[in-house]
């Protein structure tokens, strides 16, 4: 299910209230400015900072922020 165009536009990073940007097939929304990456789970865009996984780590396949 594809995300919402309206969604998309108002949702900002919580970090630093920069735009978000989908990636790999929508499972993720990337914020440029900050280099995280926010999960999206059942089309459902999980903005928390606690559950944001850093660009580097979401590349290498790591979707799930460690504890």
């Amino acid at each position: 299910m594809a995300l919402n165009p309206e969604l998309l536009s108002l949702l900002a990073c919580p970090v630093c209230r920069g735009d978000v940007e989908p990636v790999d097939n929508e499972t993720g929304l990337e914020c440029a400015a900050c280099g995280l990456v926010y999960p999206v789970r059942d089309a459902i865009p999980i903005m928390l900072p606690e559950e944001a996984v850093r660009k580097e780590d979401w590349e290498r396949g790591q979707r799930k922020k460690s504890r």
